[in-house]
C-alpha cells in the first residue's frame, strides 16, 4: 500500500505541470482576447484613444511608459476589484505604506492566427497557477522521497511524509476508487491531481499578496473541460461502441413505435446532460471562491468606512470569522471537485461492467 501511494504522489506531481499549462493558456487567451475593432480594423488607435481617454495600451505596458497602477488596472480607492479580478501586475511586499508594490508583468508580442491575435502574456492568475503547480511538485515529490527514506529507516513514514500519505490514501481509497468502479484505480492519479492542484490554488488566495486563480471562470472552465475530456475518453475506452448509448437514447426494451419518439425526445436531453456536468463543476468552484473573497473584502472596507476603532472591531471580527470559513471552503471545494469528477467517470464506465 505504501509503495503504491509513493508512486501516486510522484505521478501527481508530474501531472500538475501539464494541468497548469492548459489552464494558463486558456486564461491568457481569454484575458487578452482582442476587441471587435482590433480584429476587424474598423477602429484606429487614435479613435480608440479618444473613446477611452485614460486607457492604457499594451504598448505602454510593454515599453514601461505606463505607471504600475495604470498597468495593473488600479483605480483610485477601489481596493476590492483588484483583489478578485485578473490584471497585468502582481503585488509584492514593500517597506512603505501600504506595504505593497504593484509590479507590472512582461508583455509579449501576440501570436497571429488568421485575423485573430492571441496574447499569451502572463497575468496575475497565470502566475498563481504556475506557483500552484510548483507547490504541487515540491510538496508531493518531497513527501514521496521522505516517505521512501523513512520506510527504509524505521519501516514506516513519519512527520510530514505521514501527513501526505494520509491525504493521498484518503482521496484514493475513500473518494476515487469507490466511485470510479471496476479497475478504476488507474484514474486515481488524475483525481489526486485535481484535488491537490485546486487545493493549493485556493489556499494561495488566502495569503497576503496572493490571488485566487480559481475565482476566475476561465480557469475553472478549463479545469472542467479537462475533466470532461477525461470522462468521455474513459467512457469510450470502457464501453467501445456502446459509448453511443450515452449520446443517443435507444431503449431496446420498448416497442419500436415508442422507441423512435423516445429517441427523438430523450437524445437531446442526454447530450445536454453531458454539458451540464462540466458546467456545474466550473460554476460551483468559481462562485464559491469569488463570493467568499467579496464578503471578506466588503467587511474590511467597512472598517475604513466607519473610521472608528470602536465600531470597526465588529466588521474586523466578522472578517476573521469569514476567513476561517474560507480556509474550510478551500479544502471543501477541492474535495467536492475531486469527488464529483470521480463520480462522473464512474457513471460513464458503469455500462461496461
Amino acid at each position: 500500500m505504501r509503495t503504491r501511494s509513493l508512486s501516486l504522489v510522484t505521478r501527481v506531481g508530474a501531472l500538475a505541470v501539464t494541468f497548469v499549462l492548459s489552464a494558463a493558456v486558456a486564461r491568457a487567451q481569454e484575458s487578452h482576447a482582442p476587441t471587435a475593432g482590433a480584429t476587424t480594423g474598423a477602429t484606429s488607435p487614435a479613435h480608440a484613444a479618444e473613446a477611452v481617454p485614460n486607457a492604457v495600451t499594451g504598448a505602454e505596458v510593454q515599453h514601461g511608459t505606463a505607471t504600475p497602477a495604470e498597468a495593473c488596472g488600479h483605480h483610485g480607492d477601489d481596493f476590492i476589484l483588484p483583489h478578485i479580478t485578473d490584471s497585468h501586475c502582481i503585488d509584492l511586499p514593500y517597506w512603505k505604506v501600504p506595504f505593497t508594490k504593484a509590479v507590472a508583468l512582461p508583455q509579449w508580442a501576440p501570436i497571429h492566427v488568421g485575423k485573430y491575435a492571441i496574447d499569451l502574456s502572463p497575468t496575475k492568475h497565470v502566475v498563481m497557477l504556475l506557483v500552484s503547480a510548483l507547490l504541487c511538485c515540491v510538496v508531493l515529490i518531497t513527501g514521496a522521497q521522505a516517505h521512501k527514506r523513512h520506510s527504509h529507516a524505521v519501516g514506516r513514514p513519519k512527520g510530514f511524509a505521514s501527513g501526505i500519505e494520509a491525504m493521498v490514501l484518503f482521496i484514493r481509497n475513500e473518494v476515487a476508487i469507490p466511485n470510479l468502479g471496476h479497475h478504476g484505480e488507474k484514474f486515481a492519479p488524475f483525481i489526486l491531481t485535481l484535488f491537490f492542484f485546486i487545493l493549493f490554488t485556493n489556499l494561495l488566495g488566502l495569503i497576503p499578496y496572493g490571488a485566487t486563480a480559481t475565482g476566475n471562470i476561465s480557469v475553472t472552465g478549463m479545469l472542467a473541460i479537462i475533466t470532461f475530456l477525461v470522462i468521455e475518453v474513459a467512457g469510450i475506452r470502457a464501453n467501445g461502441i456502446g459509448y453511443l448509448n450515452t449520446l443517443f437514447y435507444w431503449n431496446k426494451e420498448l416497442p419500436i413505435y415508442m422507441r423512435i419518439p423516445m429517441f427523438v425526445i430523450m437524445s437531446p436531453v442526454e447530450m445536454v446532460g453531458k454539458i451540464t456536468k462540466p458546467f456545474a463543476l466550473a460554476i460551483r468552484l468559481f462562485a464559491n471562491m469569488t463570493a467568499g473573497h467579496i464578503v471578506v473584502l466588503a467587511l474590511i472596507g467597512l472598517i475604513f468606512a466607519f473610521k472608528s476603532y470602536l465600531i470597526g472591531t465588529a466588521p474586523l471580527f466578522m472578517a476573521v470569522a469569514i476567513m476561517m470559513l474560507e480556509l474550510f471552503v478551500a479544502f471543501l471545494q477541492a474535495f467536492i471537485f475531486a469527488l464529483l469528477s470521480s463520480v462522473f467517470i464512474g457513471l460513464i464506465r458503469e455500462g461496461a461492467h
